[in-house]
């Protein structure tokens, strides 16, 4: 697997929480928060994910019973990629309601390479990166996963103008597909909600109030 190599490395420490609202709750919060929060550059962006479980679906079980731990794998492309576009290889783990996420960026062909052989090459990558590749390689040889449901949505991000740790997205038209499960194969699917609802999450990097 010479000849190929992660393109960066991100991480975060942050609490999460999430709230389904329907569009008239929505557009009455919108306009609470608009002296506070604002809109990052890229506006309304489609958000498409590809989920990994075991055949037997141990982590969605385990996460469904809410342990202390939990820890998921996805690939998450902005928009419908095409096979040399950049997508993210993220490792997520929750401990007592704090999230890590571990993040790789790299192309798609090659998270499908990583996918498919367990393993990354990280030539010329800092010590923070090899630990960070480590950990995700060490979950993909833990379980044997396949890519299990495809999930996207159309996402508004905000920040908050005083404080930018504080971030919330907004999701709408949240659908999903249990075939085609590709990122090359397009955004459809079926809607989860057909009442208009809208899954707000809410992100801080200290202790949530």
């Amino acid at each position: 697997m010479k000849g190929w190599v992660l393109m960066a490395v991100i991480t975060f420490k942050r609490v999460e929480k999430k709230y389904m609202m329907v569009r008239s709750q929505y557009d009455k919060f919108r306009k609470l928060i608009e002296d506070y929060m604002q809109a990052d550059e890229y506006g309304l962006g489609t958000i498409c994910n590809l989920y990994y479980d075991t055949d037997t679906y141990e982590l969605a079980r385990r996460s469904i019973e809410k342990p202390v731990y939990k820890e998921k794998l996805r690939l998450r492309s902005y928009g419908v990629p095409k096979i040399t576009d950049t997508v993210f290889l993220e490792l997520k783990k929750k401990y007592k309601g704090v999230v890590y996420k571990r993040r790789v960026e790299l192309p798609l062909q090659e998270a499908y390479k990583s996918l498919q052989y367990k393993r990354f090459n990280t030539d010329g990558l800092d010590g923070q990166a090899g630990q960070i590749e480590s950990e995700i390689t060490y979950f993909l040889n833990q379980y044997d996963l396949y890519a299990c449901v495809f999930l996207a949505y159309d996402r508004i991000a905000m920040f908050g103008k005083e404080d930018p740790g504080l971030r919330m997205t907004f999701d709408f038209n949240i659908r999903s597909r249990t075939y085609d499960i590709d990122l090359l194969k397009g955004d459809e699917g079926e809607l989860l909600f057909d009442d208009g609802r809208v899954l707000l999450e809410i992100k801080v990097s200290a202790a949530y109030p």
